[in-house]
């Protein structure tokens, strides 16, 4: 009885080293574990709506939306383009937007864009740009980058080499150091008279 006695200690002796030793910890792996990580949630093919005062005022569409939840700040992400269409109280497309990334502050209610930035209204006029922010509070465009800027009517092409600032329907715009290369068609007016 005491071989057997003395084998099973030896077993649970040589057992429990093993297990004393299997279990060491790395410090930064500990320290890891305290960290907190944000949570992301992934959308594939997005469409959300925007509305003011139980009016409709865009639609926007994404293949991708990744939204993270962190301690300091909600955002939201379009890393694989995104288009919106904006609407007029009347609920008639104004105007569209496009971007191959964009992200949304949600605390700040600001969107960031970037990449083949272009704002295309319902009358033909064009907005060109590689960065764009947009004040959703405000509802004001604005950036510092280069613009160029196709009207129709009157006809004109314009270039700011240091952006521009406009309301959201880009009915009021100041445009920034404009070159000059820009330029402006005024209609002839011997053209509208009857002969």
């Amino acid at each position: 009885m005491t071989n057997r006695s003395t084998i099973f200690s030896l077993a649970a002796f040589l057992t429990g080293c093993f297990f004393m030793l299997a279990c060491e910890n790395d410090v930064n792996e500990v320290k890891k574990l305290g960290k907190k990580n944000p949570g992301i949630e992934e959308g594939k093919n997005i469409t959300s709506f925007l509305s003011m005062g139980g009016k409709m005022k865009a639609k926007l569409t994404a293949p991708v939306l990744l939204r993270y939840q962190g301690d300091s700040a909600l955002k939201s992400e379009f890393p694989k383009t995104l288009f919106v269409e904006f609407y007029n109280d009347s609920t008639k497309l104004e105007s569209t937007l496009s971007a191959k990334y964009g992200r949304y502050m949600e605390n700040e209610n600001k969107i960031y864009l970037r990449d083949s930035v272009v704002i295309i209204r319902i009358n033909g006029d064009t907005l060109e740009t590689s960065e764009l922010y947009w004040d959703q509070t405000l509802g004001r465009f604005h950036t510092d980058k280069p613009v160029t800027t196709s009207q129709r009517n009157p006809r004109q092409k314009l270039y700011a080499r240091k952006g521009f600032s406009s309301n959201q329907s880009l009915t009021d715009i100041t445009y920034y150091e404009l070159d000059l290369g820009s330029f402006l068609i005024l209609p002839d007016s011997s053209s509208n008279q009857k002969q």
